[in-house]
């Protein structure tokens, strides 16, 4: 593929629609999204907000009733919704990789770790012979940390536990040597030991083999710890993005903020810190909100939120030092809009 040398995935106005029995859901509604070599870009938002369908769509892998659309959908420049079947091949697994969620559910059980690897990498590579298919799945079963690698390629997906199977999935995910590394929820029903393993291994293969990650998660302080940029995902829309140090520390979305405050620090006691539970369920996708989605649960909500999904706005952050951050903040919310130095886009 070529490489201009501009960002790997370029997406705007991604939208995608499923017809159901109770009409049109509309899963996601208008994202964009921009991801460039070496950095990790985090979305975070509840079940239901957009997430795992805006993840499938740019690999092309959406069930083929899904009704997708987009002013630009490009991985180096290239058109994914011309692309041809074979070209998306090449896409999936040779450029892209994707870790999907509750790994026991991805593998086959009557397959050993040994013959699911080698029908991954002789799908791309039929040229390769038992033993060097052999080698290369010991080699990356030992790149992710699974001990004994050579022995454990007899074992089935039973005989592993939640984290290292997650682990083998990664050895999956990176076994064609991907640019991008699409982990969708990759540590969830992982206790916290687990999960904290699992994020330093994404970020040491981030650093050794120079990926790109699309971090997808529900738990926004995760996601503060490994992403250098955060999408805040809420009813198909992205209700706020920015570097990850400025949503953290000054988030301008309602939302933003009711996620953080809805987080414990681990070893806090309950007495000292009292759970903020948001109220309100997700809205229906099928008859979305005319405002803001998040509305019906803001404490601040206003008449204006409610008539119309609010613009997109975009702000400067002042990094340490008081310079002007090179990626702005956006956040489609009209209270912090109002304030001086913010500029209404056309997106």
């Amino acid at each position: 593929m070529a490489d201009g040398g501009g960002p790997l995935y370029e997406v705007a106005g991604l939208t995608v629609s499923f017809a159901t029995s109770r009409g049109l859901l509309q899963a996601v509604r208008g994202v964009d999204l921009e991801l460039h070599a070496g950095e990790v870009v985090g979305v975070v938002g509840e079940s239901g907000s957009g997430k795992s369908v805006t993840a499938l769509a740019l690999l092309r892998l959406l069930p083929r009733h899904a009704r997708v659309a987009a002013l630009r959908l490009r991985f180096r420049g290239e058109d994914l919704m011309t692309m041809r079947p074979v070209a998306l091949e090449r896409l999936r697994g040779g450029h892209v990789g994707m870790i999907f969620q509750e790994p026991a559910r991805s593998f086959d059980p009557i397959y050993s770790i040994e013959r699911s690897l080698a029908e991954t990498l002789r799908a791309h590579h039929p040229e390769l012979k038992a033993a060097a298919l052999r080698a290369r799945s010991v080699a990356l079963l030992e790149e992710v940390g699974i001990p004994e690698a050579a022995r454990r390629l007899a074992g089935f997906p039973h005989q592993f536990s939640g984290g290292m199977l997650q682990r083998v999935m990664i050895a999956h995910a990176l076994a064609l040597g991907p640019e991008v590394l699409i982990a969708d929820e990759p540590t969830t029903a992982l206790d916290v030991t687990v999960q904290a393993q699992v994020v330093e291994l994404l970020l040491r293969l981030r650093a050794t083999r120079k990926l790109a990650i699309l971090f997808i998660s529900h738990d926004l302080a995760l996601i503060g710890q490994v992403a250098d940029r955060i999408l805040v995902m809420y009813g198909g829309l992205v209700l706020e993005q920015g570097p990850a140090a400025a949503v953290l520390a000054e988030p301008r979305h309602p939302y933003t903020r009711a996620l953080l405050d809805a987080h414990l620090e681990l070893g806090v006691h309950y007495t000292e810190h009292r759970l903020r539970a948001i109220p309100g369920a997700v809205p229906d996708p099928v008859h979305p909100e005319p405002g803001c989605p998040f509305a019906p649960r803001c404490a601040l909500v206003e008449t204006r939120c409610t008539q119309a999904v609010p613009p997109l706005v975009q702000e400067r952050f002042a990094a340490a030092g008081g310079v002007a951050a090179a990626r702005p903040i956006r956040h489609r919310c009209v209270l912090p809009g109002a304030q001086p130095g913010t500029e209404a886009l056309t997106c």
